[in-house]
Parts: C-alpha cells; structure tokens; sequence
C-alpha cells in the first residue's frame, strides 16, 4: 500500500546554517551543538582536508579546497549562513578570499570564520584592548596578530602553547586553558581576552574564566557562533554562554 505524505519547510525554520570543519577538529562540533541549541535553528557540518602540522603554507592550501567541501553540505537547502572553522586559515587565506570560494557554490549565502567573528564580536562590545592566547607556533600567532591591529586593536597581553600539531592541540586540558587565561590578562590592562582557534576547548569552562578575570572571553568558536547565529537573525541573549552571547 502506497502512503500519503504532506511535506513542510524542513527544520531551520529559524535559521539554516552550515560550518566547514577542519579534518583535525575536535572540537568545534561539540561546542557548536550547544551554541546552536535553539528552536528552528539548523546546523549542519562538512569536513575540509588538513594535516596536522599548522603551518602558513599547510593553512594556505586549503583556499583551494573551500568549494569542494562547502559542495558536501546539502544542495537542497537555501543557507542562510556557512561558516569555516580555522582561525588561523581565515587569517592567512583571508576572510574576504575564504567568503569567495564559499560563495562559488552557495552564492546567496552570507559567511563567517573565526577571524572576521572576532573582529565582529570586539566592536560590538566596544573594545579596543585585547589579551591574546593562541596555541600557535610563533609565525602564525604574529599573522593573526598583525590581522587585529590592522582591524584597530591592540594587543596589550598575549601569550601561546607554541604547539604545531593540531591533535594535540586539541588534547590540551580545560584547565591548562583557564590557567593560560589567567596568566595573560594578568599581564597588562587589557577590555577583553581572545582565547585563538576552534580546537580549544574553551566553552565548558567560559564562565569560570570571565569570573576569574572579569573580562569577556572571546573564543574562535563562541565568537564564530554568535556572529552566525546575528547574521542569521537568529541570535537570542544567552548569559550562560558568556559576556557576548548575553549581549542583544
């Protein structure tokens, strides 16, 4: 016996939202699923090649790749938002480069990566000084360091686990991260503190760090979210997320 069925809009009634990941990550799908834990918002994951060595020439071969990987998100789906999760990529690619190549395939969707939702996420708070904790090895943490002064920040603080395999990045402890936190903002006179990349795990110990420093913590993948979720007309003040999720 054949079935009758009715079909509806699907389930981003709210928002539709794609986020390329790198290979290597650990982390920023966990983390996502929590942020984009609301009703109507759909999230849906690809992956992009990538060795485990972060380097500016390893970062910069994935440009190429960006529209292979943005073609393994659903092709029915009218995105509203697409994300890339690498920091340090987007600062090397190129924020308005890494847009490009998404939009070659997805041409009406707007787009995100961590660095250009970092640089969203410090003027919508207003603030201008910045702690800096990466995990890079020393030529990428200065690129990414060069890219937010050139947006208009300062970096008073800053601070790296200069460690260039990302799976092992992605294996540093919480409370490495908290104590790494701590130690940069002690630093200098700092408005808030960017904690750089999307396998940090940064989010299950956020608040802790903003009441331990009392600064907002601006992570990769918070930052990221909250600018997708704006860009999305889907974002809702959420203190437990942190300073700037709890902002309108």
């Amino acid at each position: 016996m054949k079935l009758d069925f009715d079909t509806d809009g699907g389930i981003g009634t709210g928002a539709t939202l794609g986020v390329i990941v790198l290979e290597t990550d650990e982390t920023l799908e966990p983390e996502f699923a929590r942020m984009m834990d609301l009703p109507g918002v759909a999230l849906y994951h690809s992956r992009i090649p990538m060795v485990s060595e972060i380097r500016p020439d390893t970062l910069a071969k994935m440009e190429a790749d960006l529209p292979a990987s943005a073609r393994l998100l659903p092709p029915s789906l009218e995105f509203d938002v697409i994300g890339y999760g690498c920091t340090s990529a987007s600062t090397v690619i190129g924020s308005d480069n890494v847009a490009r190549a998404i939009q070659s395939v997805f041409p009406d969707a707007l787009v995100s990566d961590p660095l250009a939702a970092l640089i969203a996420a410090g003027r919508h708070l207003g603030v201008r000084r910045l702690g800096f904790v990466t995990p890079y090895v020393p030529e990428v943490s200065q690129r990414m360091r060069d890219r937010l002064e050139d947006a208009g920040f300062e970096i008073t603080a800053f601070g790296s686990f200069e460690e260039g395999d990302d799976r092992v990045v992605a294996r540093i402890t919480e409370e490495s991260i908290f104590k790494a936190a701590e130690t940069v903002a002690a630093q200098a006179d700092c408005e808030a503190l960017v904690i750089s990349c999307t396998n940090l795990r940064v989010l299950g110990r956020l608040a802790d760090i903003e009441a331990r420093i009392g600064l907002p913590v601006l992570s990769s993948n918070v930052a990221m979210g909250w600018h997708m979720l704006h860009q999305a007309g889907a974002h809702v003040p959420r203190p437990e997320l942190g300073k700037l999720f709890a902002t309108p």
